[in-house]
């Protein structure tokens, strides 16, 4: 990799854009520690997808790290959205969050639509641009082409092209980057580790920025659907948007140091310690679910009779840990004095927390299972 060049500028009129070099070429590099991290993190990849797989209704489970994993890349791009507004029921949404809340709505749509269609659909730009229609259909991208490869030049940071932090390649080079892109992920002759594989696309697709609006969004995406791909990953169990979250200045610098200085290993260094750090982190989370779940079910026991119907809806507030009565009575099917009477038990229990105070329109919360996401 000391010998790779990741582009050239190019003089457009008023300003310079960048274009980078194809990828689709052997890697080598000399940094020891990218070994090390590549062990380090296949080794807790495989405990997690030993997880995934061993956790009854991991799918359950699995639709609260995608609404994390929604909130905290939107977060990203400046969404200002929190875990518990994600999983509240639509009808409880403050207007004035109502957009915000929208934007992380579709970013699950586009997540779980993309992961639906990889058995049948082999990865490709055209999974990413049906997912990108659906990321911004409806929202504040909507007029930016949803699903259309950008015709136009764009740019991040600064009010103006003249003044822009850094520039994209041009329109015109776009569909020949992305076709190299496309054919660096399915070439097979190519003997470099599947996570280095992914570090470098991530690195790619960003400075490519084929898309008007959504491009980190789909960035970050791609990341959870090369995993799968690979079958490093049986389930989307790892997400990398909070890593970034955390590190911005640190994800944002590094990815602007192989534009300026070559430097591609200490991106994939960077890289392959955020899948270590989200992996611990994944592991963490089932493991906390693990004991949750024999502390829910060792308490429900105690119910009797009604054991049956508060197993059903703590199943159903796995995805959804917030609801109020009226959608516990539709998801149980059962009268609404009946659910009261349960979600009253469940909060006495412990299991539940009534979160508004109020005698009527009250928003019971799956708390502790709840805070296994918030952090």
């Amino acid at each position: 990799m000391k010998k790779f060049t990741a582009g050239e500028y190019k003089q457009q009129q008023e300003y310079r854009s960048f274009t980078p070099s194809f990828v689709n070429c052997h890697f080598a590099w000399e940094n020891s520690q990218i070994d090390l991290l590549i062990a380090r993190a296949m080794q807790l990849l495989g405990e997690l997808n030993a997880y995934a797989e061993l956790i009854p209704d991991v799918d359950f489970f699995i639709q609260m790290k995608v609404a994390k994993e929604a909130r905290d890349s939107n977060l990203i791009e400046g969404t200002k959205t929190e875990i518990d507004d994600v999983v509240l029921p639509e009808e409880e949404i403050n207007p004035e969050k109502r957009d915000d809340w929208d934007e992380v709505q579709n970013y699950i749509k586009a997540m779980n639509f993309a992961i639906a269609e990889l058995p049948e659909l082999p990865l490709c730009i055209r999974l990413l641009k049906s997912a990108h229609k659906i990321l911004l259909s409806g929202v504040r991208g909507k007029h930016k082409a949803p699903g259309e490869i950008r015709r136009s030049q764009n740019w991040i940071g600064g009010s103006s092209l003249s003044d822009a932090f850094f520039v994209p390649p041009s329109p015109e080079e776009v569909p020949d980057l992305l076709s190299d892109l496309e054919k660096f992920w399915h070439n097979q002759s190519l003997q470099i580790p599947t996570l280095i594989k992914i570090a470098i696309t991530h690195y790619q697709f960003e400075t490519i920025h084929p898309f008007l609006d959504g491009n980190g969004r789909c960035g970050r995406l791609l990341i959870a659907l090369q995993l799968i791909d690979a079958k490093i990953l049986n389930k989307p169990a790892l997400y990398m948007s909070t890593f970034f979250e955390k590190h911005r200045a640190s994800y944002y610098d590094s990815l602007a140091m192989v534009r300026k200085s070559n430097d591609l290993e200490q991106w994939i260094a960077f890289f392959l310690s955020g899948i270590v750090d989200t992996a611990q982190h994944g592991i963490e989370t089932f493991r906390g679910i693990i004991l949750l779940r024999q502390e829910y079910d060792e308490k429900i026991l105690t119910l009797g009779s009604r054991a049956k119907s508060a197993h059903k809806l703590l199943q159903f507030m796995f995805t959804q840990p917030i609801v109020n009565t009226k959608r516990a009575t539709k998801e149980l099917g059962m009268v609404f004095s009946s659910t009261s009477l349960l979600l009253k038990s469940l909060t006495e229990l412990g299991i539940l927390k009534e979160s508004t105070g109020f005698s009527r329109n009250r928003l019971f919360v799956l708390e502790k299972y709840l805070n296994l996401f918030r952090s």
